[in-house]
């Protein structure tokens, strides 16, 4: 099922998107010049921009398998980018092709590839909705029809609330979603930071590309201290917020080098 409800006059490519700078980082071709030009931007300013948005689709992967190893059938996921498989769906299927999952994002590049990359299994659906209008994307159809808030479901916050400003009130906006859950709920997340970059590096000025370049979002770093003030009324599984290469690695615990320069926290919860 799709309901992407937009005009192909509606994609701009006169500004950088984040989704579209994100596959690019990515190795990923469905971006525009003015989204290449602005990552290169990035890039410049902080090569490690391409191995922390890989870090972080990795750590992905494996969230979405640990969660639907324990027992979660439903999952919305927020902010899903332009799809890049093994998507959050096929991760999914492979622990269960139960595992019935609502893509939601605000670009309607992302719902020209719906039909060909997210919507080909069963038990998937994708729309339109922004993250910070909570009850339009709770309430919205597709929703309705994947998606019963009497058992717990996964909600992917995954590399998105670093595009929302503080005047936005991302803790609020948390909150809203974290208040729709059942008890039992999963919380997959991450976020870019500072915090593993010594000042001067570059990581202010590789954010500050976003809005110079006229980015359709800003980005905005946060510290682990703000990052926990988000996750209130979730408790963290082990390991926690850690560096994203950390959060239960597939191999061998990553030593210095595979963590050097790698920008981002992520994390698991459960609604208490």
């Amino acid at each position: 099922m799709t309901d992407q409800g937009f005009s192909v006059e509606e994609i701009d490519t006169t500004r950088p998107h984040p989704a579209r700078m994100y596959d690019f980082y990515l190795g990923g071709k469905d971006n525009y010049e003015v989204d290449r030009e602005a990552a290169q931007q990035v890039i410049q300013l902080l090569p490690d921009a391409v191995p922390s948005a890989r870090a972080n689709r990795a750590f992905m992967h494996r969230a979405v398998r640990f969660v639907a190893e324990s027992g979660i059938r439903q999952i919305i996921d927020i902010g899903t980018g332009i799809p890049t498989a093994p998507n959050t769906h096929q991760v999914a299927h492979a622990v269960s092709p139960d595992v019935r999952v609502a893509y939601v994002d605000n670009d309607p590049i992302v719902a020209t590839h719906a039909g060909a990359h997210l919507l080909g299994a069963g038990n998937t659906g994708f729309f339109l909705g922004d993250l910070r209008d909570p009850q339009s994307i709770l309430g919205h159809p597709t929703i309705g029809q994947l998606i019963d808030f009497d058992q717990p479901v996964g909600l992917m916050l995954v590399a998105i609330l670093h595009f929302i400003r503080d005047d936005e009130d991302p803790a609020g906006l948390v909150a809203a979603y974290r208040d729709a859950l059942p008890k039992g709920s999963y919380l997959i997340f991450s976020h870019v930071t500072a915090d593993f970059h010594e000042p001067g590096t570059g990581s202010e000025e590789a954010a500050d590309v976003y809005r110079q370049s006229r980015a359709t979002a800003t980005f905005n770093l946060r510290s682990y201290d703000e990052l926990t003030g988000l996750l209130e009324g979730f408790d963290l599984v082990d390991p926690g917020l850690v560096q994203l290469p950390l959060w239960r690695p597939d191999g061998p615990t990553p030593g210095k080098r595979d963590l050097a320069g790698i920008g981002g926290y992520g994390g698991v919860g459960v609604k208490l």
